[in-house]
């Protein structure tokens, strides 16, 4: 068995993971997840280099989620050739049909406003690329199957695949694959995609996996430690607090899918326990906003402590006010407003979307905050505004940074190094191969050495982008 590794090496995006067996005589190819590079113009060249074979060869794909830094290429591999299924549980399936139409849509916004800026003679730097359409995602969503949690597929002569629940995100997977080559024995293959933290508001605590004889494990937090939950809502509860009281804006970028949710679910609880006052809250986002009507539809694979909660809000739907925004228009209307507001939009990491305009209008204002609820990849907007950048370039100009930005780490859908340790630990026996990927390079050697240190794991493995590895 070979596997090579295409992306989230040595990176926290584009997980890529290209495996090959031999089965009956001829070779087997097939992916674990086809994610979007994200961060600047580096990962817009890795968006668009050449697979080192044809996408015609490949048999299938496994998908473990629906994060675009996961699932955001299939329809460019689709568009360049890829006719196979596409494995994912139905939860993701439905994130799917939400977040890849805007995805398209989002590229398409960006080079047309770029076009326009040129032709004005406004517009510096390279121009963007739309990496697909729209017609390409709808033809990419008829090649799903869905496989939900517990149930086993034959996916080929010898491929066994059962998803378990990874806690990430709703629909999250963990991909166990059983492979029997010819004339050897059978192997477990284990792709962690990404691991949730126990205890943490929405998902329920990821599942344990006992064997493995090929590990592939993330470690985006490899080398730290989140806040625990009381801290995290003690640090929010102030920054909320003071800057409300102060007259000023809150903005939060979040992802749309997972942490815009989970963010809601909290400002509510903290306003259930009087924590916090009652709050005005708008979410700018037309993919969040069918993320969360779609939560609503699996609140059965939430936890109770958020069905308790949604409960509690139902029945006190004044004590917090909560508006979805539906149009452009109102989303404009919104950066007029000068106190007040907490706003919760997209992207996560700040480089597209309705949350570049009201960062332009809300970082120039030292009454306002901002609060970065997720990770934020070297490269992107969010990433310089937690580096502490004196200024930023939004649409062609220079835009002062003089909000007060605030990084609440302990928000995170990612198990941080205690988590994935203990994650580790449920495992009978050591796997023979290790590999540590969806990390920048600190944090994965940091963590690679942790595996080796404190569970006495020998064989680890940070891939190298591009390298192929005997298994």
């Amino acid at each position: 068995m070979k596997i090579q590794f295409l992306g989230a090496a040595g990176e926290v995006t584009g997980s890529r993971h290209s495996v090959e067996v031999m089965l009956s005589g001829r070779t087997r190819h097939f992916m674990v997840d086809y994610g979007m590079f994200q961060g600047g113009r580096e990962a817009t060249n890795k968006n668009l280099e050449a697979l080192p074979f044809s996408p015609k060869d490949l048999d299938f794909i496994v998908l473990t989620h629906a994060h675009i830094d996961h699932s955001g290429l299939l329809p460019r591999l689709c568009a360049q050739g890829f006719k196979g299924p596409i494995y994912c549980t139905g939860a993701t399936l439905e994130l799917l049909k939400i977040l890849l139409p805007d995805s398209a849509y989002l590229q398409r916004a960006d080079v047309d406003r770029a076009e326009r800026k040129k032709k004005a003679g406004k517009w510096r730097g390279e121009m963007p690329i739309a990496l697909y359409s729209r017609e390409e995602v709808e033809m990419t969503l008829t090649q799903f199957e869905v496989l939900e949690y517990g149930q086993t597929k034959t996916l080929a002569p010898g491929i066994e695949l059962e998803f378990r629940n990874a806690g990430h995100i709703l629909g999250s997977a963990i991909a166990v694959i059983d492979i029997t080559e010819d004339a050897k024995q059978k192997k477990r293959c284990v792709f962690s995609g990404d691991i949730g933290m126990k205890g943490k508001v929405l998902m329920p605590d990821p599942d344990l996996i006992t064997s493995a004889d090929v590990l592939v494990v993330e470690s985006t937090y490899g080398d730290r430690l989140h806040r625990n939950l009381q801290a995290t809502e003690d640090e929010l509860v102030e920054v909320v607090n003071s800057t409300l009281s102060g007259h000023g804006n809150i903005v939060m970028p979040a992802f749309a899918v997972g942490r815009t949710q989970e963010i809601l679910f909290l400002l509510i609880d903290l306003v259930k326990r009087k924590r916090l006052p009652h709050l005005n809250i708008w979410v700018d986002s037309p993919m969040a906003t069918a993320a969360t009507h779609l939560t609503q539809r699996f609140f059965s694979q939430m936890d109770n402590l958020s069905q308790d909660t949604f409960k509690w809000y139902q029945n006190h739907p004044n004590a917090v006010d909560l508006r979805f925004i539906a149009d452009v228009e109102e989303s404009k209307a919104l950066n007029k407003i000068k106190g007040g507001a907490i706003i919760v939009s997209a992207s996560g990491m700040c480089d597209a979307g309705r949350i570049v305009h009201h960062l332009a209008s809300n970082l120039p204002r030292a009454q306002n905050a901002i609060i970065i609820t997720g990770f934020q990849a070297y490269g992107s907007l969010g990433r310089r505004l937690v580096d502490k950048a004196q200024k930023v370039r939004l649409f062609g100009e220079e835009v002062p940074v003089k909000a007060s930005i605030h990084t609440i780490g302990g928000l995170s859908a990612h198990a941080d190094q205690a988590g994935l340790l203990d994650w580790l630990t449920g495992f009978d026996s050591i796997p023979k191969s290790i590999f540590v990927v969806h990390g920048e390079p600190e944090s994965s050697s940091v963590f690679a050495e942790s595996i080796r240190e404190n569970l006495e794991w020998k064989n680890v493995i940070i891939p190298e982008r591009l390298h192929t590895y005997e298994c």
